[in-house]
């Protein structure tokens, strides 16, 4: 097959995932070394304008941490971590909001609109988007989300924008902000919007089932599996949660959650467009 077709066949290729997924929603939670890199940056953010033009409404929810990270550090501030969760005090909460509703989301949001997108950045507190309260006194402002509210994405997706959202969020009963996990509030709200899939870009190819051994992909897992996998400890330290957050999406009525290499370049495209899937894929069992 010379070049001219296997262009030709790739585009045939995603013509019925097309089909399938306009005018459905699917969430993409933008973290890691996609976020980090600028060209893996450019790839994600061109891969989710593509989506947006052939009809597929795309929601893009983020973290920051890095960017976190370096702000303390120049303010001489020195992060702490419990349980693998940022200990975030006031002072660390006025930088999460300042980092993460500000500089990261707008500056998605204006690479998104220089690319071509239509895109609109939102903090999880415009329109009580995510209501929380405090998790745990152990880790300081960080915020168990107690309602999600997504009028205020539904409308910015039905006016045709992509709809880019940092995980900060009102508390519930307190002045003040809590700091959110960014798989969770994506899992939270593909859940409110009744999303039709869930995609978490991480920096792995997807669960393992030896972490030192990349061809030990696990492609399907079924909800019913993931206790028994983490009790096994092939789903360990930093995945437990992100798993426990898919289970709890797919819980929620999304049908399926994408757990994807952010550091493979137009990996949603390949996942989503092809027949060809590169990462972990949870579903319900009685799909199976």
């Amino acid at each position: 097959m010379n070049l001219h077709e296997q262009q030709a066949q790739t585009l045939v290729e995603a013509l019925p995932y097309i089909q399938k997924f306009t005018g459905k929603t699917i969430v993409v939670k933008y973290g890691g070394n996609a976020m980090i890199s600028d060209k893996l940056r450019q790839d994600v953010m061109r891969d989710i304008i593509l989506l947006s033009l052939v009809g597929i409404r795309v929601v893009v929810v983020h973290g920051g941490g890095p960017e976190i990270n370096d702000m303390l550090r120049r303010i001489g501030y020195e992060s702490h971590f419990v349980d693998g969760l940022r200990y975030t005090d006031e002072t660390v909460m006025e930088v999460v909001q300042e980092v993460l509703c500000g500089k990261v989301n707008k500056n998605l949001v204006a690479q998104l609109n220089r690319l071509g997108g239509r895109a609109i950045g939102l903090c999880g507190m415009d329109g009580a988007l995510f209501r929380a309260v405090q998790l745990n006194e152990k880790y300081g402002l960080v915020g168990y989300i107690t309602s999600v509210d997504p009028e205020l994405v539904e409308n910015a997706l039905l006016a045709g924008y992509i709809p880019v959202v940092s995980t900060v969020a009102q508390g519930e009963a307190a002045e003040t902000a809590y700091n959110i996990n960014a798989d969770t509030a994506a899992a939270r709200l593909a859940a409110a919007l009744g999303a039709e899939k869930l995609i978490l870009l991480t920096d792995v190819r997807g669960l393992l089932r030896d972490p030192k051994d990349e061809s030990t992909l696990i492609h399907v897992v079924k909800t019913e599996e993931v206790q028994g996998l983490i009790e096994e400890g092939v789903i360990s330290g930093g995945m437990i949660p992100k798993m426990q957050c898919c289970v709890e999406a797919i819980q929620g009525g999304v049908e399926r959650v994408h757990v994807l290499d952010g550091r493979i370049p137009h990996s949603i495209l390949i996942e989503l467009l092809s027949d060809r899937g590169i990462g972990t894929m949870l579903k319900k069992e009685e799909n199976a």
